[in-house]
């Protein structure tokens, strides 16, 4: 143990969200800043993350915005100042990753080093890290409950997916050292597929719901690929943003924990969703895999459990699918994203 109370509140304390001007980051933001957080700081060198994300903040007391990147330890070193917790979501996603594998590598072990190394020699009280359910890996290997000790799985997925996860697992570990070294508290957090407003183009996943709305809007029927009951499991943004919270908040340190939806969906279903939430009556067309294109998928019906959180940190999610989709759908209608 790290000898101290690891429990850290909201309230009248200063965090900083390492990737802040992005989906999580700015809806995390929002939390924290209702939770009453005496300053929320956004760290962000805008090459992934959308200054329009956080443009609902300009303005506000209470936020400041630094551009920084995680490769540069002098940058963090300076902006960790003062903080008491601070939220690592900067990282190279799939997509990403396939582009540019050293990158992504670099990005995300590097530069999860480079935040660990800031938050240690600025003393800050506690790191949530947040990690993915890609460390159990994709391909035919991956079904049935994925719990926190389900093993990594890289057989028969794409380099790129591979990539990505094992550079998760990495980082989690350095974290794990960091606390047997430093006594730095820190929760992992392994989310799900996270989608909401202020949804980007750029997870693999969550890409299928926004190109499956772009389509309906256009008057294209949406695609199903293959017969469509392949298992994807999603996560509303706001829960996600309530788990941020909750980790912190929570006694628990040196854990590792699941961040997903109340219940996995099949791609079916997806497009049927977003179908009922734009009033759409087309009928989806099943389709192959679309070649070259990154695909995370499974080797059959998956649940990813959340139960390990519900204990450590007490959380658990609240928003649907169904309800996730039709925010969703609607934030879209209204900015026109």
């Amino acid at each position: 143990m790290s000898g101290k109370n690891p429990a850290l509140p909201i309230k009248d304390h200063r965090f900083l969200i390492v990737g802040g001007a992005s989906l999580v980051g700015s809806t995390t933001a929002d939390e924290f800043l209702r939770r009453g957080a005496k300053e929320v700081v956004l760290l962000d060198n805008f090459s992934f993350g959308s200054k329009d994300a956080i443009k609902h903040l300009e303005g506000n007391p209470r936020v400041r915005v630094v551009q920084g990147d995680v490769m540069r330890l002098h940058e963090l070193l300076k902006a960790f100042e003062g903080v008491d917790g601070v939220l690592h979501l900067a990282a190279m996603m799939t997509i990403s990753m396939d582009r540019d594998p050293w990158a992504g590598l670099d990005v995300n072990i590097r530069g999860a080093q480079n935040v660990i190394e800031a938050a240690r020699t600025n003393g800050v009280k506690k790191l949530v890290f947040a990690s993915s359910n890609a460390v159990y890996g994709y391909g035919p290997g991956v079904a049935g409950d994925l719990v926190e000790s389900t093993p990594f799985n890289s057989v028969g997925a794409p380099p790129a997916a591979i990539l990505y996860g094992a550079s998760k697992i990495v980082g989690e570990q350095l974290c794990r050292d960091a606390y047997r070294r430093y006594g730095l508290d820190y929760v992992v957090l392994r989310y799900s597929t996270v989608y909401g407003e202020r949804q980007h183009y750029r997870a693999a996943n969550a890409l299928y719901i926004i190109e499956t709305h772009d389509r309906i809007k256009a008057g294209e029927r949406p695609r199903v690929i293959g017969d469509g009951s392949e298992s994807k499991h999603f996560v509303y943004v706001g829960d996600v943003a309530r788990a941020n919270a909750a980790a912190f908040e929570a006694k628990a340190t040196d854990v590792q924990v699941n961040v997903s939806g109340p219940a996995p969906t099949t791609t079916l279903e997806l497009v049927q969703m977003v179908c009922e939430a734009t009033g759409s009556d087309l009928k989806p067309e099943h389709v192959e895999p679309p070649a070259g294109k990154v695909r995370l998928t499974s080797g059959g019906a998956f649940k990813i459990d959340h139960t390990a959180a519900g204990k450590a940190i007490g959380w658990k999610p609240e928003v649907d699918m169904r309800e996730g989709i039709r925010r969703l759908i609607e934030w879209r209608d209204e900015t026109g994203a």
